[in-house]
């Protein structure tokens, strides 16, 4: 089974992100073997960037970052499609509340953009956990993606 990993700094301490990360995650278990890292925050940037970039390293990443190229959810079913192609595991980056370093864009095999809006990063972790379950659908042929 493919594997989609999500790798973000922080908890999803928000009851309302946590309930709904769970809830995608538990249906994206159907298709994919899927884990969550969580790394802790720390005092700066760039330490946090330098924890990412670790785990990064010798893996297929995509970096949620405003400035990344906008993707639909179509587009992003195909990129998670021809990404699992080349990989078995893909994983999704998160940085924290102030963001990563160039460190961290530069350890991504590609930067996307859900908007040009500036999202919290629990609720960035509660998007991506919605549309990589609609991905999934869309590569699938089911009809939760209308």
């Amino acid at each position: 089974m493919k594997r989609i990993r999500i790798l973000c700094v922080g908890k999803a301490s928000k009851s309302f992100c946590r309930d709904g990360c769970d809830e995608y995650l538990k249906r994206l278990k159907g298709f994919y073997d899927v884990s969550v890292v969580e790394l802790g925050e720390q005092p700066t940037v760039a330490k946090e960037s330098e924890l990412l970039s670790a785990r990064m390293a010798g893996k297929t990443c995509v970096l949620l970052d405003v400035g990344g190229e906008p993707v639909s959810s179509e587009e992003l079913a195909r990129m998670l499609y021809d990404m699992h192609i080349k990989a078995d595991e893909v994983t999704f980056v998160i940085g924290g509340a102030s963001g990563v370093d160039e460190s961290v864009g530069k350890c991504a095999a590609k930067r996307i953009s859900f908007g040009r809006v500036t999202y919290p990063h629990q609720i960035a972790r509660l998007l991506l956990c919605e549309q990589l379950y609609r991905a999934a659908t869309i590569i699938n042929r089911l009809p939760y993606h209308k």
